[in-house]
């Protein structure tokens, strides 16, 4: 499964919004929020993150992409 910025916001929009908070309007910030958060978790997500695979002839650890 590859990572997705736009569907990690939509998600967040998603939770966000069943929490209460107002993404639409002039003054709303939820949204841009929740694109900062997607960007932010990918981003980590796809710099630092590493899989142990602990058997097999593929066993060793291997970067997230």
């Amino acid at each position: 499964m590859a990572l997705s910025t736009a569907s990690l916001k939509q998600k967040l929009e998603n939770e966000l919004k069943a929490q209460g908070f107002v993404l639409d309007g002039e003054f709303a910030m939820a949204g841009k929020m929740a694109e900062a958060i997607a960007n932010a978790v990918v981003d980590e997500i796809t710099q630092n993150a590493q899989v142990p695979v602990t058997g097999g002839s593929s066993s060793g650890t291997y970067k997230v992409s």
